[in-house]
Parts: structure tokens; sequence; C-alpha cells
């Protein structure tokens, strides 16, 4: 098989574990590393700067969590796919993946062939900057060739999920985008993800643009609005 030119560094604490993963998708000819915690996790994405990292939650030296934080203050790294990959299946874990900047959440055990085509839909993701057009609405500037957002005279470094979302609900001021919508537009079709997940995301945006020009529609979904209603 042709090997590809995508990155993925696998980061878990059990040996059988990253050997299975090492495995399967270096058949599917992606270029593999790995690390078996966190702080190793960051000695590695440093020198390889991978396309996609999926963690591992609970790990020594430095967990998921902290690591996918430390990896996203770095700006080599605010726009790497990370995917959480864990045994962990609760609702509070999950959110908090989520929060500290996270692309997707899979729980284990989860068979190969599955995870590889998660993996595929993670990587198809990708946001097509010579498709869209920036945005000026109001005081808010999208630069999706620069991948900066400016409110207000404000620059903001946002998180490849975040801006999406921001893009999408931008795009057409006043519009109601339903839950499904925005699931596929930003997640996209082959990923299932909770309410929950879009809620942390509007949540976090409306921290850094404030809480104006976001609204929720109840029982329906968010649209974005220019003026204070």
């Amino acid at each position: 098989m042709k090997k590809s030119k995508i990155k993925i560094l696998l980061v878990d604490d059990e040996p059988d574990i990253l050997e299975i993963l090492s495995f399967n998708l270096s058949n599917e000819g992606y270029q593999i590393f790995t690390a078996e915690n966190g702080k190793e996790a960051l000695d590695v994405a440093d020198k390889q700067l991978p396309d996609l990292i999926i963690l591992d939650v609970m790990m020594p030296v430095m967990d998921g969590v902290e690591t996918c934080e430390r990896l996203r203050m770095d700006k080599r790294f605010k726009d790497t796919l990370i995917m959480f990959l864990s045994a962990r299946g609760e609702d509070y874990s999950q959110v908090a993946a989520f929060e500290s900047g996270a692309d997707d959440y899979v729980t284990k055990p989860i068979k190969p062939r599955i995870l590889n085509s998660k993996v595929k839909a993670i990587l198809r993701r990708f946001v097509n900057e010579d498709a869209n057009a920036n945005i000026v609405v109001g005081g808010l500037q999208i630069n999706v060739d620069e991948y900066t957002v400016v409110n207000k005279g404000k620059e903001f470094v946002l998180p490849r999920k975040e801006f999406e979302l921001l893009y999408l609900l931008a795009s057409k001021p006043g519009k109601v985008f339903k839950r499904i919508k925005i699931m596929e537009a930003v997640w996209g079709s082959d990923v299932v993800v909770g309410d929950r997940t879009i809620d942390v995301h509007i949540r976090k945006l409306r921290e850094k643009i404030g809480d104006d020009i976001l609204k929720t529609v109840k029982g329906v979904g968010y649209k974005f609005v220019i003026e204070k209603e």
C-alpha cells in the first residue's frame, strides 16, 4: 500500500493497545508515531508535527486532558485534529475532553475497522479554505485564509471546531441552524456527537466573543445575530 503523507500520533499507556492501533492504522498507509504518556506525546508532537493525535484520557505523568490543553496553547497545534480514545464513557469525561479542545471522542473497546473509518471521517473534515469566502458582518471578521477571527478590533485564536461552528452560524446571519444540521456540517455525518458537544462549543465561543451575537432558539438550535435583540 502506498504510504500516506498523513502523520498520526497515538498516545496510550498500554503497549498492547499501541501495538494493535499502530498495526491497523499503518496498514491504512498512515505514518504512525507513538507515546506512552502525555509528556512524551508533547515531545513527539514537537518533533513530528502530526496531522491527527489520538489520546487516551487516563495516563501517568500527564493525562490526556492536560495534554490536549497544552497542545492547544501552542499555535502550531491549534488546528491539529485531536481525537480521544478512552474507556471512560461518562459525560463529564467527554465534556472535559471537548472543553480542552478535542475534535472527537470515541469510547473503547472499538473494533479496528470502525476506528479506521472514524479516522478517515475526521481527516475528511478539514476546512476547505479555498471553497469558503471570508466573512465580515457587524463588528466580526472571519478570515479563512489566515484562520483568524476579529471581533470589535480584538483578535481571537479559535480551535478548529469552534472556528468551523462560528463560520457556519455567521455565514447566514439570522438563520436558525438546527442541531442536526450543525452536527453534520461541523462534525460530519459519520460521527455521532451529543447535544452537549455543541453546547460546550457554543459556551466557549460566547466566553470569547460575547453572548450577544450567538442566540439559542430553545428546542431548535442556534443563530447568529448582528445586533443585540
